[in-house]
């Protein structure tokens, strides 16, 4: 429960970080995400969540 607590929170610092620093720059991801195909977005999603995954194992494995 502690990983997943700590993950939460470093995406919503990460985030936090990017609507703070470049609000415009988000809105100009959003519009080129608009433009992407649904299944194109879904693959996108998916991948990144398998990366997290690696990445919560690793720092698992590495013992934090």
């Amino acid at each position: 429960m502690g990983i997943a607590l700590l993950a939460i929170g470093l995406v919503l610092i990460i985030e936090g970080l990017v609507y703070a620093l470049a609000p415009s720059l988000v809105e100009d991801l959003l519009e080129a995400l608009r433009a992407l195909p649904e299944s194109q977005r879904r693959t996108m999603g998916l991948v990144a969540m398998a990366l997290g995954v690696v990445l919560v194992w690793m720092a698992k494995s590495l013992g934090a």
